[in-house]
């Protein structure tokens, strides 16, 4: 394990790295394959961000989107269980190709992908930065150094670097060093997107009264990604926490007892459909009305993991589930102390919650008996009590960088068609418009204030996401620029990886070229990039190990392949060779009609090459 204590400080690397989650370890990767020193300076114990605490079931809506070191992690998950329990064995089928993994296992493929640079690469634990202009050295908008508290000895450290990269969830080195930032929602007025402002939604369903899209401060809920399991072997029980307070939890007697849920169909049970439905829990059955859970994922999204175990997330057909709205609006601009507090006080009310499905004698018992099928996992988070390490930090600052990311870079025009294309796409990236709560329950609503869902088509994410307009040599790959519901899609952390990815890479180029980090040439970080497996723009039909990959890319950014497939082995028609013409500007031969889509791209991507 790479945990060096007091090693590291007051050393010049080329990249300083704030946040050891994903984000930054792939900053960090990217770097070293092109000759780069890195210092990753994370808070706590343990890297790896939330994959390695409970984040287990991997938020893509389709694979294959996004590559380069992501798919090089999960294709290393995958490999650690054929190697651990067999080609054939129930975990592997269970970790889903890679995608799905026990938070034990995202933190030793971490640990195992740093320890192949240890030359190139310090990783240092128990390092905290504070967002104080005293924690930062500037001359003419370039950060010289930091200073980061350590955990350990209590003593400040200093840490000089060519580039700086923040990879907090909360923006904290953005922040010191003056990047403007956002906080709360965007009203619909600003950027006409769905789901902007205060809005009330029925799962799945349409929005519902009360909603009046108007801007706020409010900051979507966060909670822990509980490691579950129903493997009486593993199990730890859930005992009453030493802080707990039966009525935060009360109004879901009723729901439990009714069936009462947030769900769309919904719509459609009446009041005696619920009141049948009481009488048939009495009876000892479960609950019948549409959309409701029962047990244990009556508050808990329950998505299989390998050995039994379960990503156990908030449960968004619920009222009451394991996020906490309201109470962490503070955190993103928040001191440490404070958010220590809160993450205890988070830990309190999940456990407390936990305790309360399983134990409380207002409850029916075999709902109850089902809820006490699930506890904390015995073989995860060993030196925390079974619980993990980290809040699920859902948003935090989002800086106003080179480009602001909105929902309409995720959404389609045209039904079924591609989103905006940006031909500076550092990644491609596929997830729904997805917010939690930012309010508690409120009586007659349809939903919690803010859960909302809308769907996406899988979209290109463009270099200036991470780059601030002013700041010459830091890059902002996890509290990227974007509006709220912008933001609520790029969050993912694959997505995340991909931008470390780039932000690691785009570093070493500018550290060559002695130039900024504004000015950088991006074809140069495109081909840097492409050259370790990243997709900048997606197609059905094209891998990054395919021959003609590369040249896909480069015309798919320049809007040469509109659709979804790039069928390269097709007749170009005269239609096709017409418009790819008037592209490029450059004239195909008469032959060229025999000719497939890739010999006619290709042909074309060589003489247009010759330009840059």
């Amino acid at each position: 394990m790479l945990f060096c204590i007091g090693a590291g400080a007051n050393a010049q690397y080329n990249l300083v790295i704030v946040g050891g989650n994903p984000g930054g370890i792939m900053a960090a990767i990217a770097a070293a394959k092109l000759g780069k020193s890195s210092v990753i300076l994370e808070r706590t114990t343990h890297i790896g961000g939330l994959p390695a605490n409970g984040l287990g079931a991997t938020d893509i809506a389709t694979r294959g989107a996004t590559t380069g070191l992501f798919t090089e992690f999960v294709g290393r998950v995958k490999a650690y269980y054929i190697k651990k329990y067999g080609e054939h064995s129930e975990q592997v089928k269970m970790c889903s190709n890679g995608y799905h993994f026990e938070s034990s296992v995202a933190e030793a493929i971490f640990e195992q992908m740093l320890a192949e640079y240890k030359n190139k690469i310090t990783v240092l634990k128990m390092r905290q930065f504070d967002a104080e202009d005293e924690n930062i050295s500037m001359t003419n908008n370039q950060i010289k150094s930091i200073k980061i508290l350590n955990r350990i000895t209590r003593k400040a450290e200093e840490y000089r670097g060519d580039v700086f990269i923040d990879a907090t969830y909360e923006g904290d080195l953005g922040a010191a060093a003056k990047v403007p930032f956002r906080a709360g929602r965007e009203g619909k007025d600003e950027f006409n997107e769905p789901g902007a402002g205060r809005v009330y939604k029925y799962w799945a369903g349409p929005e519902g009264a009360g909603s009046t899209f108007q801007k706020d401060n409010a900051i979507q809920a966060y909670n822990y990604r509980l490691c579950l399991t129903d493997d009486p072997a593993n199990r730890v029980t859930v005992t009453k926490p030493s802080v707990y307070n039966r009525e935060e939890y009360t109004s879901i007697i009723e729901d439990i007892w009714t069936g009462m849920n947030t769900g769309v169909k919904m719509m459609h049970v009446t009041p005696q459909m619920l009141e049948a439905n009481r009488k048939n829990i009495q009876q000892g059955n479960a609950t019948n009305i549409p959309g409701d859970q029962w047990g244990i994922a009556k508050i808990s999204s329950m998505v299989p993991l390998p050995n039994h175990k379960a990503d156990g997330n908030n449960q968004h057909m619920a009222f009451i589930s394991t996020d906490l709205p309201e109470e962490n609006w503070p955190w993103p601009t928040s001191e440490w102390d404070w958010r220590d507090k809160f993450a205890e006080r988070l830990k309190n009310y999940t456990l407390g919650l936990i305790y309360f499905i399983q134990n409380d004698a207002a409850l029916p018992a075999n709902f109850k008996a089902v809820a006490n099928k699930w506890g904390l996992a015995k073989d995860e988070y060993t030196d925390n009590g079974n619980f993990p390490r980290q809040v699920y930090i859902r948003e935090g600052r989002r800086f106003e960088g080179q480009y602001f990311f909105t929902a309409n870079d995720a959404l389609a025009k045209v039904k079924g068609g591609r989103p905006p294309v940006h031909s500076n796409s550092v990644t491609a990236s596929h997830y729904a418009l997805d917010s939690h709560a930012v309010r508690k329950r409120e009586p007659g609503r349809v939903h919690l204030d803010g859960f909302i869902s809308y769907e996406t088509q899988v979209y290109t994410v463009p270099f200036g996401v991470i780059v601030p307009k002013k700041i010459k040599n830091l890059l902002l790959p996890v509290p990227v620029s974007g509006s709220h519901i912008g933001f609520s899609t790029i969050r993912m952390e694959p997505c995340w990886m991909a931008l470390g990815q780039a932000a690691g890479a785009a570093a070493s180029l500018a550290i060559n070229g002695k130039v900024d980090i504004q000015n950088i040439n991006l074809k140069n970080l495109q081909d840097v990039l492409l050259s370790q497996k990243a997709t900048l723009i997606y197609y059905q039909d094209a891998k990054p190990e395919d021959p003609d990959f590369k040249m896909i890319q480069y015309m798919g950014l320049r809007g040469y392949l509109p659709g979804w497939k790039a069928m390269l082995a097709e007749p170009a028609t005269a239609e096709t060779i017409t418009a790819w013409e008037h592209l490029s500007g450059l004239k195909v031969t008469s032959s060229a009609n025999k000719r497939t889509r890739g010999d006619v791209l290709m042909n074309l991507y060589s003489r247009l090459n010759k330009k840059y």
